[in-house]
């Protein structure tokens, strides 16, 4: 990260495997993060009420009253997506970049890295979007719809068609952009201006990731709830022939919608959790990439 050597396919195979290993050990807050981010809905009768008063709380319950595999539920698509969403998102931002500075230089150096970023996390997040939507679905039922991956896909096709699998694409594409566009810069120049004083060690990588975690969350969580929102509501077909109207017609609307119902606050539902998962996520894979770079895999 930083070096102007030939990228290949490594970034992307790297990319992927760091990604499934950050998923599995921190999938457990995304889920409650998802669960307190539908929660007071007050245009949605389903998800009115505060079931949870926050991380803690949603964890305690969810493992009284579900058990403790519900905190995985949706795990299956988690790593589906990742598998996808991971691999595209970091071997096309690393094969941008040296593109870029190979044709231009370093002197747009962060620029460079903003764009080439805020490309692959769209691009990467637009294609994976169907697990993305199956994966919020299981989390939010949890062990109630008991439910495979394959069961979940074939029931969102099969009530809300193809476009049911894209549903929330564009919050999910822009929230990846705005990401993918703070972590990823973030990290690589955090991580060069600490190779003078720490080295190109652990230490680094810990640094720079926590610092890239720190401000994404902050800059994501809002455009994330809508995501979550979007992605959750459902349009089911009658028996007369219509269909349920949407709660939400797009990400402006529901930004307004839960604005003016719940408060601006309210778009950083969920905020604790998500800071927490994207820290430890961060950490674990820019940790894990960073060692798999150094294997002779290859």
């Amino acid at each position: 990260m930083g070096e102007n050597k030939p990228v290949g396919i490594k970034p992307f195979i790297y990319g992927g495997l760091a990604s499934i290993i950050a998923e599995l050990g921190t999938f457990p807050l995304d889920t409650t993060k998802t669960r307190l981010q539908v929660q007071g809905q007050k245009l949605d009768k389903t998800h009115a009420n505060l079931k949870y008063s926050g991380m803690v709380d949603a964890l305690l319950q969810m493992i009284k009253y579900e058990g403790f595999k519900s905190l995985y539920c949706g795990i299956s698509s988690a790593i589906l997506r990742q598998s996808t969403y991971g691999t595209i998102k970091f071997g096309t931002y690393y094969t941008l970049k040296q593109m870029a500075v190979e044709k231009w230089g370093t002197e747009q150096l962060v620029l460079i890295n903003v764009i080439c970023a805020a490309i692959a996390g769209s691009i990467s997040s637009a294609i994976a979007n169907p697990t993305d939507v199956v994966k919020v679905r299981m989390q939010v039922n949890g062990n109630q719809g008991n439910l495979s991956l394959y069961g979940c896909f074939h029931q969102v096709y099969r009530h809300e068609g193809v476009r049911g699998l894209w549903r929330g694409v564009g919050p999910t594409s822009q929230r990846a952009a705005i990401i993918a566009a703070v972590e990823l810069p973030i990290y690589d120049l955090t991580k060069i201006f600490l190779i003078p004083h720490i080295g190109d060690s652990v230490s680094n990588h810990f640094l720079s990731s926590f610092t890239a975690s720190t401000a994404s969350a902050i800059a994501s969580t809002p455009i994330d709830v809508i995501r979550t929102r979007l992605m959750n509501q459902k349009r089911l077909h009658k028996t007369n022939g219509t269909s349920s109207p949407h709660i939400y017609k797009g990400s402006i609307d529901c930004f307004i919608k839960t604005s003016k119902n719940e408060g601006f606050l309210a778009l950083y539902k969920g905020f604790v959790p998500t800071f927490l998962r994207m820290g430890p996520w961060n950490i674990i894979f820019f940790i894990t990439y960073e060692q798999l770079k150094k294997l002779p895999l290859f």
